[in-house]
């Protein structure tokens, strides 16, 4: 059975880019996984963070939609504390109104940003305890079947996009079965419970009218190369830069050369942010095939949703395509 594969694309802004750059790469990003045979491809929401572009997601999705034709794009994910349940069910309705059959959406409810940025959000700090109920809400409008009386999500009503809950712990897992909805782990940052919050999704799942039985999206991360002192290198350099947009966030932060970065990774505080990146594949595509395959085993995942970090665009679509050669998928085996 050949492994289900997906895309992460954080739309990085790489140092001297612009983010309008970034949106192209990602309409490139695309047009290879959709060529290749990725299932999906995600985009996050974040704030705040000048190296990523993805914070007005639904935007993102439309646009790379307008240049892709059948790939499935989503949401990986909407932070949904941040929004109103309509708001979001209006914009994805539309998505799916305008891309038939094409719209996923994940939603978390973390906030995507500091607390600083959550305030230039209006964004309530208790917000995040009502997620559970927004979620039914937002459901309700998209199946037609409003839990609010007399409100409707024009459009939206009726397009039923699928729901996934996202998570980094046993909250999200537990949520996820209880409504019976797809569990997408963000093991590609957190990958501390995985295991537990898998086990958890599976044992108590119920079946629902989206899913009869459990199903889980683990993220990993992905350097592919021609040779595996390329992927070594590449590897280097992007742990190097989430190191260095980990400490600039902090005021009156000065600069950091790579010896000082790797001499702090070293450290206890810089060997737990380099656990952030525990699932990497590394290498060239065989080495790569091996890793997902066990990593895929391990988690008891049905799909792998992989972020392919390489700074270049250049490199990072070779390691779409290494990665996709190596794990045996085509355009043909996607629903398979």
């Amino acid at each position: 059975m050949v492994l289900a594969l997906s895309i992460l694309d954080l739309a990085p802004v790489a140092p001297g880019q612009t983010p309008r750059e970034s949106f192209a790469a990602s309409v490139e990003l695309a047009r290879a996984a959709e060529r290749l045979g990725y299932r999906r491809v995600w985009y996050a929401e974040h704030h705040n963070m000048p190296s990523i572009a993805s914070s007005a997601t639904s935007v993102l999705i439309g646009h790379v939609a307008d240049h892709t034709s059948t790939i499935r794009l989503g949401a990986g994910g909407v932070m949904l504390p941040n929004h109103s349940p309509l708001t979001i069910a209006e914009q994805f309705g539309t998505l799916e109104t305008l891309h038939p059959g094409r719209i996923d959406l994940g939603l978390g409810r973390a906030p995507g940003s500091d607390q600083v940025t959550m305030r230039a959000m209006r964004r309530d700090a208790s917000a995040s305890e009502t997620f559970p109920q927004d979620v039914l809400e937002l459901q309700g409008y998209l199946r037609g079947r409003s839990v609010i009386p007399g409100v409707q999500a024009v459009p939206g009503a009726g397009t039923d996009v699928p729901l996934y809950i996202l998570g980094s712990s046993l909250y999200g897992a537990q949520l996820a079965a209880r409504l019976g909805l797809p569990y997408a782990f963000a093991s590609h940052f957190a990958p501390q419970a995985l295991h537990a919050a898998v086990a958890s999704y599976r044992d108590e799942f119920r079946p629902s009218e989206q899913l009869a039985e459990p199903y889980v999206i683990a993220g990993a991360n992905v350097v592919a190369a021609d040779d595996a002192e390329q992927a070594q290198r590449q590897f280097d350099a992007v742990r190097r830069r989430r190191v260095r947009s980990m400490i600039s966030r902090q005021p009156g932060a000065p600069e950091y050369d790579d010896a000082e970065i790797d001499a702090f990774l070293a450290t206890p505080n810089g060997r737990h942010i380099a656990d952030m990146m525990r699932y990497t594949a590394i290498g060239t595509g065989d080495d790569v095939r091996r890793f997902l395959a066990d990593f895929a085993a391990s988690a008891q995942a049905d799909e792998l949703i992989v972020a392919h970090h390489a700074e270049d665009l250049g490199a990072r679509l070779r390691s779409v395509e290494l990665t996709a050669a190596a794990v045996g998928i085509t355009r043909e085996s996607v629903g398979a």
